[in-house]
């Protein structure tokens, strides 16, 4: 196994994201990879795109020098217990499970490898991720460099320490689900009020997009360029006044928060 530099445990939609935004930013080389998946179509599909090694044994991935564990939550303790023994010593272990803490993590591989939690988002698909990286037990400055190496292909990193990372999950984790959730009532008002469909989307998908890049190039804090947006006595203050009174903020203040307790309770 000594060619090998990165082993992958799963081959869902985020491990493929990961994988293919390595290999397009040259981080690693094809030839350096291998891949562990139960499913014969997604190994074959990973095969002839990307080019690594598939294999079908965890243990293989596992005994690579540095292993990203790209399971789902529920099933991490069944995995972690069948990669123990393959686990090398000194191996930079990665997790992108939310919830998993790294005290379990390590618990289960008998305090085997060095251990990194992270939480990238579904936005790391088009190459605009964000992805928080904490350090687990006899995690070092290389294991959290390598790590952001490995994520900041594909977006932006952060370092975070572990006890926040239940609020990074809440945040930016399941964050994207709630711009969707407002683009969709965006788009069913604009239907409402005599819009086609199509032409509603591509409003309010247009609009929230713009309304980033302007948050992001700017650096404007958020309620500095709403005010700038609300005239008093305008149509803009008219929508803002009506989610007052619905209580918005408060209910996605509440909504994250019920993330955040989310996440805790499957690491435990």
């Amino acid at each position: 196994m000594s060619d090998w530099q990165l082993g992958v445990i799963g081959a869902g939609n985020m491990g493929e994201a990961i994988l293919r935004g390595v290999l397009d930013a040259s981080v690693l080389n094809h030839n350096t990879i291998i891949v562990s998946e139960p499913r014969y179509e997604r190994r074959q599909l990973l095969t002839r795109d990307c080019q690594v090694k598939c294999v079908e044994d965890n243990l293989q991935a596992a005994a690579c020098p540095h292993v990203l564990l790209a399971v789902k939550p529920q099933i991490m303790a069944k995995v972690l217990e069948q990669i123990a023994p393959a686990v090398g010593a000194d191996a930079t272990v990665i997790s992108i499970a939310a919830g998993i803490s790294t005290a379990f993590l390590d618990e289960r591989l008998g305090r085997r490898g060095h251990v990194v939690r992270t939480m990238p988002n579904t936005p790391l698909l088009v190459g605009a991720g964000v992805t928080a990286v904490a350090a687990g037990p006899r995690a070092g400055e290389d294991d959290l460099a390598w790590t952001e190496r490995l994520f900041a292909a594909r977006g932006k990193v952060v370092r975070v320490a572990e006890q926040t990372m239940d609020a990074v999950t809440a945040v930016s984790g399941s964050g994207p689900a709630y711009l969707f959730y407002l683009v969709e009532a965006m788009v069913a008002a604009g239907v409402a009020e005599g819009l086609e469909a199509e032409t509603a989307a591509m409003l309010a998908i247009g609009t929230c997009g713009g309304a980033v890049r302007l948050l992001a190039e700017t650096k404007e804090r958020p309620e500095v360029l709403r005010m700038k947006v609300t005239s008093p006595g305008g149509t803009t203050q008219a929508a803002i006044s009506a989610m007052d009174a619905a209580g918005v903020k408060e209910a996605v203040v509440a909504a994250i928060r019920a993330a955040a307790a989310r996440s805790r309770e499957l690491g435990r």
